[in-house]
């Protein structure tokens, strides 16, 4: 066998015990699927694989999600209101810093009150899922305007932002819940999902201790946040 021979085939073989085979060509993808299908590759070897998909798709996911951004910012009921709402606030969302990037976080996307909005492309399933993230980050604009609120120390601020977000852009919708998320209960389903991102959201924060310390903070603010319907007259959706 030549050294190219040995190099390729080398070049073929599971790195490490992942069960995770390097290579962009379609054989080595139905490989590297196989290995997934039957259980035979490693959560880190997922790992790898859903990367490596990442970078390759990276300009397609992009110019997807830029393309379904306009169209949503253009025509949809729930972006166009939000980004009035945001308006008459002062601010100022729109293509210009609604950004579409790669993410290597595993989270749909993120507000910051100086940058914008972040989405990240490569987790956006369809454009519905893309409308529920733009508008969820819009909310969180509004808040941020609307009641000033201290993202970085107040865990109380981020619980009450995160409920409402998670509330009004319709993420936590029957629909959704049911068929993407395998939550089948059919009564309280909407506040349960709701109160469930909201935990998850505020664990992640760096002054939150623990889960029961995120679900406590929820709970003190739950009411009167879940409540607060602004800027709609009722829950969207």
């Amino acid at each position: 066998m030549s050294n190219s021979d040995s190099d390729a085939s080398s070049a073929k073989k599971p790195q490490s015990d992942t069960g995770y085979i390097e290579g962009d060509d379609f054989y080595t993808q139905w490989r590297n699927i196989f290995a997934i299908l039957t259980g035979r590759m490693s959560d880190e070897g997922k790992e790898q694989f859903r990367l490596a998909k990442d970078i390759r798709n990276e300009a397609v996911d992009c110019k997807r999600c830029e393309d379904q951004r306009d169209y949503l910012l253009n025509y949809s009921p729930i972006i166009r209101y939000l980004s009035d709402n945001i308006r008459q606030l002062g601010g100022d969302l729109s293509s210009h810093n609604i950004y579409c990037r790669r993410c290597t976080t595993r989270k749909a996307g993120g507000f910051d009150p100086e940058y914008g909005i972040q989405i990240c492309a490569n987790e956006m399933r369809d454009q519905g899922h893309l409308e529920d993230t733009i508008a969820h980050e819009m909310v969180h604009a509004y808040d941020h305007l609307r009641f000033k609120l201290n993202w970085d120390s107040d865990l109380r601020h981020a619980a009450c932002a995160e409920i409402r977000a998670s509330s009004l852009s319709g993420e936590c919708r029957w629909a959704r819940e049911f068929f993407r998320r395998g939550q089948w209960k059919l009564t309280q389903q909407h506040q349960e999902c709701v109160r469930r991102r909201a935990i998850l959201s505020v664990r992640a924060r760096p002054f939150c201790k623990d889960e029961a310390h995120a679900e406590k903070v929820v709970n003190e603010v739950w009411e009167s946040c879940f409540r607060d319907t602004r800027p709609f007259d009722e829950i969207f959706r």
